[in-house]
């Protein structure tokens, strides 16, 4: 009896000791509901993978609360492993010297083969230095697209199979849908980065000078141009008639799409994931609508979504699980299911391959828009747009647009205003990081 008991207590300590010695990896992220179960899937199968390691994911808000969170604990010395930062705080994360280890860095020096070019190109290229130094782990990539209702279109006599491509069919699509009866035809969530940044690549125009920032922190803001202008204009009227219904800042037209409420929408290609889940209609997905008088139209789209940055400050062992994770992250099979389930943009080329190959993309006619807008070859006007104080600036973006919504003020007054509030906040970043 002593001998069992003696066997029970080693095999006890034994396990305490197996238990010990597997090395936690902290992960804050940003994603809730459907993309929440996603994050906690992939930690759970990555942990099942192996036994050194455990990732552990912790959500921690919104994008801006999380960033938020993660500064503060950087500077009170526990800030966790892997942080999910929003493409807008990109240039921040680059210009905040030795809060961060590139992810280049850290496959390589856990001894990984690490190939840049597996990464899809408009992505990789964005989360890259002018070095050429990958700094962060394109996690979830999306790029905006155009959702639309088909139960609401054959309803409103409009062909379900052929969603509106250009600016001007979205406004003849959206008259039919409201004289059937529909309240809300046409909304849009992420204004700034639907109506503004997209649109301005998509046009093949500059959003900010400097190749929209990329190629330095001197850029200033130019989306007032007459194309700017005429676009927020149409849309100014749209919102007049009932044909355009702004519904907040942020995402928060997602949900309306979601629920029926609104028949077509511009906003991530993200969304795919949740009205999979929880909408009760036939889904369609299109290309951005363009405007096809515009010479270079349609161009590529731009980058959305958010990446994994990985914190300073932590142990060699530390590093080498984040490293096999991300490993685990860019196996073709792992990237091509999250691509799949989710809407986001596969992390590699190999995924997409492998996610065409499978015939999802025929299964489900509209997945691989996202993909086609941005494999197209970018332009300087067309790269992507990384500013400082990107929050800020799509806050005033939002405020100055709103007057618009509203008949407060004239589309000229709030762009004009916008770049003016906007530069100030550009050369406050300019200053601080100089």
């Amino acid at each position: 009896m002593k001998l069992k008991l003696t066997l029970s207590a080693l095999t006890l300590g034994l396990a305490s000791l197996s238990a010990q010695a597997q090395t936690e990896i902290q992960w804050w992220h940003s994603m809730g509901g459907a993309l929440g179960e996603w994050v906690n899937d992939l930690a759970k199968d990555f942990n099942a993978s192996q036994k050194d390691y455990k990732i552990v994911p912790t959500f921690k808000g919104n994008y801006d609360e999380s960033m938020t969170a993660a500064i503060a604990a950087y500077r009170a010395g526990n800030a966790p492993h892997i942080l999910q930062v929003f493409e807008v705080g990109t240039a921040t994360m680059m210009a905040s010297k030795g809060a961060i280890v590139p992810v280049g860095k850290v496959m390589t020096d856990a001894g990984l083969k690490f190939d840049q070019n597996a990464y899809v190109p408009a992505v990789a290229g964005y989360y890259t230095a002018p070095n050429g130094q990958m700094l962060s782990f394109p996690f979830n990539s999306s790029t905006p697209v155009f959702h639309y209702n088909k139960d609401a279109f054959k309803a409103a006599g409009l062909d379900a199979e052929k969603p509106p491509t250009t600016w001007p069919e979205v406004a003849l699509a959206a008259a039919k849908l409201k004289a059937s009866g529909h309240k809300c035809p046409f909304t849009t969530s992420w204004i700034s980065w639907t109506q503004l940044e997209s649109f301005s690549a998509w046009h093949n125009t500059e959003f900010a000078t400097k190749g929209n920032g990329m190629r330095g922190m001197d850029a200033r803001l130019s989306f007032n141009t007459p194309l700017h202008v005429r676009h927020i204009d149409n849309l100014a009227n749209m919102a007049k008639q009932g044909l355009f219904v702004y519904k907040g800042r942020g995402n928060a037209a997602d949900a309306t799409f979601v629920s029926g409420e609104c028949a077509m929408a511009t906003g991530s290609s993200a969304l795919y994931g949740s009205v999979v889940r929880n909408g009760k209609f036939g889904y369609g997905i299109g290309t951005l609508p363009y405007y096809p008088d515009v010479n270079g139209a349609p161009q590529n789209t731009v980058i959305g979504g958010a990446s994994l940055w990985v914190m300073s400050g932590k142990k060699a062992p530390e590093y080498k699980g984040v490293a096999q994770f991300f490993a685990h992250l860019s196996k073709s099979d792992v990237a091509a299911a999250s691509h799949q389930r989710t809407g986001y943009l596969p992390v590699t080329k190999a995924s997409f391959e492998l996610t065409e190959k499978s015939g999802f993309y025929k299964k489900n006619p509209g997945t691989d828009v996202s993909v086609t807008q941005m494999i197209r070859k970018t332009t300087d006007k067309s790269r992507g747009v990384r500013l400082g104080n990107f929050v800020q600036i799509r806050t005033i973006i939002d405020e100055e647009l709103e007057g618009v919504w509203s008949g407060k003020k004239g589309t000229q007054e709030a762009l004009d205003m916008a770049i003016k509030r906007g530069n100030e906040q550009l050369e406050r970043f300019e200053k601080a990081n100089k």
